[in-house]
């Protein structure tokens, strides 16, 4: 196995930086396995403020064990470090532009972009899967979901969909999204999915441990571990609203994550200091509210709830 130019022996861990082109170095974990096999690049840390997905991959790099696997595997806990300690809220700091909206990147851009180009120069060649691990933002409740893509090749989405199934997570959710880390390794003709888990700038050991489950699962699925996986209770979730707010305001929800909202049902107010109501935001279709927002305030463009129909 050969990574950043660094090769390991079947059997052998080892710490590998990821260069970015004027930055400093990402941290990677690779495990190369005692037996040949497929390649999982699993990834997290894109939004400063996502927590439960760095936890879970800190936990993975140090216990898993490349004697017991039958291929390789990547770990890179933090792909905006810049982000995660300074606590920004969705973008990298130094140019304000969200990372998942980066893709594809470009090493002469500002630091998104060359984080971007640095990601994808190194990752997507080097694996079979990747899997890209998210909570809701620090002002986020967010539902235990994943994203899998319809925007790729039928090879690709078919691909992506068998793995999403053998998750923990009750929600599989269509995505159109072509310009993020696993979306634009989607575009490459790489299988990739968006795992969800967690928000409201917080972690939790039991959240860490559904997530690091969730990584088995994909180890297993790919035959990298050994074992079978149980059939997961899991709902795929066909068209979804994702509505961001027309202006600066209060934002009020009145519903709750997991909550089923019936066609013109009323979602969440925006209003204004003195308590007028600058806009309502109702449910265009019957579904099940899958994340929200729990800031009160907000900027226009800012996203305030995501629901969805099976």
């Amino acid at each position: 196995m050969i990574f950043c130019g660094i090769e390991l022996m079947p059997g052998q861990k080892e710490r590998v930086p990821l260069p970015v082109p004027g930055a400093q170095s990402l941290d990677t974990v690779c495990l190369c396995g005692a037996a040949p096999g497929k390649t999982l690049v699993v990834t997290a840390g894109v939004h400063g403020c996502e927590y439960v997905g760095v936890q879970a991959l800190r936990r993975l790099a140090a216990e898993l064990d490349p004697a017991e696997l039958s291929g390789n595997v990547i770990v890179l806990p933090l792909a905006n470090p810049t982000g995660f300690y300074a606590g920004a809220k969705r973008v990298v700091p130094e140019d304000g532009v969200n990372l998942n909206r980066a893709f594809p990147g470009d090493p002469a851009g500002t630091l998104s972009a060359r984080l971007a180009h640095a990601l994808e120069a190194a990752l997507y060649p080097a694996a079979d899967f990747l899997a890209d691990l998210h909570s809701g933002d620090c002002n986020e409740a967010l539902y235990p979901l994943v994203f899998f893509p319809t925007a790729g090749t039928e090879t690709v989405n078919q691909a992506a969909c068998a793995a999403a199934r053998v998750l923990t997570v009750p929600y599989r959710v269509r995505s159109t999204a072509k310009n993020g880390l696993y979306s634009w390794a989607v575009q490459n003709n790489l299988p990739a999915i968006l795992i969800e888990r967690g928000g409201m700038g917080t972690w939790s050991e039991p959240e860490v441990d559904a997530c690091c489950e969730d990584v088995r699962s994909l180890l297993r699925h790919l035959e990298i571990l050994p074992g079978g996986n149980p059939t997961r209770e899991q709902v795929e979730i066909v068209e979804a609203r994702y509505v961001e707010a027309p202006s600066n305001g209060l934002w009020l929800p009145t519903v709750g994550l997991n909550e089923c909202v019936r066609q013109g049902a009323l979602l969440g107010r925006l209003e204004d200091l003195a308590g007028q109501c600058i806009w309502e935001a109702r449910a265009e279709f019957d579904g099940i509210v899958l994340y929200h927002t729990v800031g009160l305030g907000v900027e226009a463009g800012d996203p305030l709830i995501a629901y969805g129909h099976p």
